[in-house]
């Protein structure tokens, strides 16, 4: 039956063209966002995971950042000891010489004070951020200082931070609260480093720095009175204290390699993250580019097809002629 009240032929290429203009238009925004899936009405589980994961990167860039400053805290540090030790050896170098018969030991201990005045400024000055891992003055020691280290989303959600502890109080050289904490201020026993102590305490310390809790022993210090046992004794001690040092820039050393090791797997697992999240969300440019023209194709099609549809309508006034 032919109706001019219905048209059921534009009706039907009416609807296919809108449903051609829709797929267009979905396919026009994923190629103009990138994303296949762009909000939550494109696919809400992987939009809602997708979220997640944006989120969680960014709270690992701030870790990055973190593991950046205390790198560079650990790298004063590393600095401030690996100059310390110059300066310590330089001093056992001196008392060796003070052990020569005839010379002015009075002289040398003139070196000895501005080699000491010389750790002292280089432990004051190994500071980055308000912290300083080699000078302490907090009663209560230096204590451990964390190292934001990785953000982590368990299996039930749930979220945690992990950081690096770092016990600094191996670090310190010098301690104005206590010298015993120092590594320069603390007592040494020269007699417990012979290789056959006679049991009778010999402290002896490198610097003397005003500690709230002072050293018990003697201050490593050179007189013309100054004996040649004492001077061994001296020695003995200083190559002991330079020992700890060695040990500690070692145990720093060790801690920035950690640092390192982590901000390289922090970078890495934020790379992955992301190529995870595109494959849920990204559109494929070839896939959609391809589409589209098949749809442009389509649609003009569809308009021709309305168009037949609508000239049906004319043809019947021929009709009535």
């Amino acid at each position: 039956m032919t109706s001019i009240m219905t048209n059921t032929a534009s009706m039907a290429a009416l609807q296919t063209l809108r449903g051609i203009n829709s797929e267009m238009e979905m396919t026009q925004g994923r190629i103009s966002s990138g994303y296949r899936v762009e909000t939550a009405a494109d696919n809400a589980a992987y939009w809602s995971i997708a979220t997640t994961m944006r989120s969680d990167n960014k709270a690992l860039s701030t870790v990055k950042d973190a593991l950046g400053l205390g790198a560079a805290k650990i790298d004063v540090a590393y600095t401030g000891m690996k100059s310390a030790i110059d300066v310590v050896t330089e001093i056992k170098a001196k008392l060796v010489a003070a052990r020569e018969p005839g010379v002015d030991k009075e002289k040398i201990n003139k070196e000895l004070e501005q080699l000491k005045n010389q750790l002292v400024s280089t432990t004051e000055s190994a500071s980055f951020s308000g912290e300083n891992w080699l000078h302490n003055a907090a009663v209560g020691g230096a204590g451990t200082k964390s190292i934001v280290g990785s953000f982590n989303r368990s299996a039930t959600g749930n979220v945690s931070v992990t950081t690096l502890d770092i016990d600094t109080s191996a670090s310190i050289l010098i301690d104005t609260a206590d010298a015993a904490d120092g590594i320069l201020t603390g007592d040494v026993d020269a007699d417990a480093l012979l290789e056959t102590p006679s049991g009778t305490a010999e402290n002896w310390f490198l610097i003397n720095a005003g500690s709230t809790t002072a050293a018990t022993g003697t201050e490593i210090a050179l007189t013309s009175a100054t004996t040649d046992a004492q001077v061994d004794s001296m020695i003995r001690v200083v190559d002991s204290i330079m020992i700890k040092m060695t040990d500690a820039a070692a145990d720093l050393g060790a801690i920035n390699a950690r640092v390192s090791m982590q901000d390289e797997f922090v970078t890495n697992l934020m790379d992955s993250i992301d190529k995870g999240v595109g494959r849920l969300v990204d559109a494929n440019m070839n896939d959609e580019s391809t589409r589209l023209k098949a749809l442009q194709t389509q649609q003009q099609l569809g308009i021709q097809s309305l168009s037949i549809a609508n000239s049906n309508s004319q043809n019947i006034l021929s009709l009535f002629q």
